[in-house]
């Protein structure tokens, strides 16, 4: 039996997988540093740099302060990179994604409970994400949330 030559990996979407799949590892490490009330953020910078690193853990410190922790799971819905160039300098993509914190509950260190959080907070919201392709492997890099249900 013949063999057909296999085709070789587009570029643009081996990007596009890999940018994809570090965002998503990139919130399981949030979902870890959140939890963890002394805010060790070390496996986060496999997944983030800049404003996204500096952001999470200001963040997870400022609600560790409060007395706080976050548990659960966060689930990321359809992450879609909108844009890709691979052929820059630093290859980046730009993802939009669905983020699901209905499962992410604020619970309170001392008494275990959850915490009294607003009524009409947003619990699921468009984010959209910049990530760059680093020497070290892909790297969110910024993270803003839209605002905006999904």
């Amino acid at each position: 039996m013949k063999q057909t030559p296999s085709k070789p990996a587009d570029p643009t979407e081996t990007a596009k997988a890999e940018a994809i799949t570090t965002y998503k590892k990139y919130w399981r490490e949030m979902e870890r540093v959140y939890a963890d009330s002394r805010g060790n953020s070390i496996g986060l910078k496999q997944y983030a740099a800049g404003a996204a690193l500096a952001g999470a853990t200001a963040d997870a410190t400022a609600m560790h302060a409060k007395g706080n922790i976050i548990t659960g799971r966060v689930a990321v819905v359809t992450p879609t990179v909108t844009k890709v160039d691979i052929d820059r300098k630093i290859p980046n993509a730009t993802i939009s994604s669905c983020l699901d914190v209905t499962k992410w509950t604020v619970v309170d260190t001392a008494t275990k409970k959850p915490a009294a959080l607003p009524s009409n907070r947003l619990t699921r919201y468009v984010v959209v994400s910049t990530v760059e392709r680093w020497p070290e492997g892909w790297r969110v890099i910024k993270d803003e949330p839209q605002g905006q249900k999904c």
